[in-house]
């Protein structure tokens, strides 16, 4: 059922391999600012295609199903490129912060499997507002983390040398998410647990 709504849900899906292309040059300040552009735009269709199908009572199994795929496959496709091209590394631990990255994709694969193993019985698992921030500090922390490829003068010192602004911010939001991925991935564990025997 190709409503407007699972159109633009659509839409982010076939754009994950033109973000991946624009952030394959660590170098290209205009490709990541284009990369930046369109991750935005990626996120602002995110948000209208569940608000378009709930408003005007479109909500299909297809967009229930796809919806969420799409934001995994963007998020996971971004957090590999920055993986692959070095951009997942700071000041004082180096490359450590591609642990907060996996951290992230596990509890993506976990919930995944563990929603397709509930399916069947008839068991939901609901969104925590946790979860929602979980959401929101995720999508800002790889939104700053382009940004910073796109303005790599955007420096300011700090503790004695100089960083790019967006870069740690979308480094110590990357961290805050991984916690928070911790906390509500355990939580929806714990209520498949008990539907396992």
């Amino acid at each position: 059922m190709l409503t407007l709504p699972n159109l633009l849900t659509l839409s982010r899906i076939l754009a994950v391999p033109l973000l991946a292309f624009l952030l394959w040059w660590p170098k290209w300040e205009f490709g990541y600012g284009l990369a930046f552009g369109l991750y935005c735009l990626m996120g602002i269709t995110d948000y209208f295609d569940g608000y378009l199908a709930r408003s005007s009572g479109t909500v299909s199994k297809l967009g229930i199903f796809l919806d969420p795929i799409a934001d995994k496959i963007m998020v996971a496709a971004v957090i590999l490129v920055l993986t692959a091209q070095g951009i997942l590394r700071g000041p004082y631990v180096g490359d450590m912060h591609v642990i907060a990255g996996l951290i992230i994709l596990v509890r993506e694969i976990a919930v995944s499997g563990l929603r397709e193993f509930l399916g069947p019985l008839q068991v939901s698992v609901p969104v925590s507002k946790l979860a929602k921030w979980k959401t929101t500090f995720q999508m800002v922390s790889l939104g700053a983390l382009i940004l910073g490829g796109a303005m790599p003068w955007w420096n300011v010192p700090f503790a004695g040398i100089e960083i790019n602004l967006p870069h740690t911010v979308g480094l110590t939001t990357l961290w805050a998410a991984a916690a928070l991925t911790i906390i509500t991935g355990w939580d929806y564990m714990r209520v498949g647990l008990k539907h396992m025997d």
